[in-house]
């Protein structure tokens, strides 16, 4: 029962403390901040890579099932995370004119990030508050689905690990409080300008995170029914993050600051979680 209890605190603090932190620093954010951000999320990238290659797959192919069945599991979990994004994008992009067929397939400067181009064009042609707290709801619903399989990514490490939070799984659930704080901002900013509170909008955005933690208990209990569903479990969820990491974080990273410096960065990020998943 402590193990459960740990784990419904770490996903809560993830999920709903990530969101609701971007909530609150949504209308706060200095768009001068771009290049800092890019770096951030190469080196998150990064330390995500080597948590999923050097931890969570190696553990499913410890547990002796075919490595067929886990590519299965991995290939399973880029699809869902891919509907989900496609999902929010259906639902988001054609609000704001640039973004047309010529457009990048992911977001390319900080404003596309938080959505806040999304409140930009809403203002430009004095749509109406209600059409601006409907974006914020459609968001909201979008992202809050969207943190199911991201809790199941610290569900399932967490059973890996045998319910003792520590070394990646810990760093797991650290960077995806991180990865959830421009979502938080995505919902956030749009309601508050729709008229609604300020407390009643971070409240939405805390909300929203509530789903990480099903999907941590979903990922945790499969994990715990044997060495199939361990491996499973830790298949989808890693199929899961090397979506976020190689179709969010690392092409934003990259059009958000046109350099080499995030490839070191990524690589310090690899650098850096395998030292974590080996103390």
């Amino acid at each position: 029962m402590e193990q459960l209890i740990l784990l419904i605190k770490t996903t809560a603090l993830a999920g709903m403390g990530g969101t609701g932190l971007g909530g609150l620093i949504g209308a706060l954010f200095k768009k001068d901040s771009v290049k800092t951000v890019s770096l951030l999320l190469s080196f998150a990238g990064g330390v995500m890579i080597s948590i999923v290659c050097f931890d969570l797959i190696v553990t499913a192919l410890e547990t002796g099932t075919s490595v067929f069945m886990i590519s299965l599991g991995i290939l399973l979990g880029v699809v869902m995370v891919y509907l989900l994004n496609l999902l929010i994008d259906k639902t988001t992009n054609k609000e704001v004119l640039h973004i047309d067929k010529n457009h990048p397939a992911t977001a390319d400067d900080l404003d596309e990030i938080i959505h806040s181009n999304h409140l930009s064009e809403h203002l430009r042609k004095h749509d109406t508050k209600l059409s601006l707290f409907v974006a914020g709801i459609i968001m909201a619903c979008a992202i809050a689905l969207h943190n199911i399989p991201e809790g199941m990514t610290i569900g399932a490490s967490f059973a890996a690990h045998n319910g003792v939070l520590e070394g990646s799984a810990l760093m797991l659930a650290i960077l995806i409080g991180l990865h959830n704080i421009p979502e938080g901002m995505a919902i956030s900013v749009p309601l508050i300008n729709g008229g609604v509170r300020r407390r009643e909008a971070i409240l939405i955005t805390i909300l929203t995170g509530i789903p990480t933690i099903f999907g941590a208990l979903a990922g945790f209990f499969i994990g715990d029914l044997g060495p199939l569903g361990l491996a499973m479990s830790l298949s989808f969820a890693s199929g899961a993050m090397l979506y976020v990491i190689f179709g969010e974080l690392l092409p934003q990273s990259i059009l958000m600051y046109k350099s080499k410096l995030p490839a070191f960065f990524v690589i310090l990020g690899i650098l850096t979680g395998l030292i974590v998943i080996n103390l």
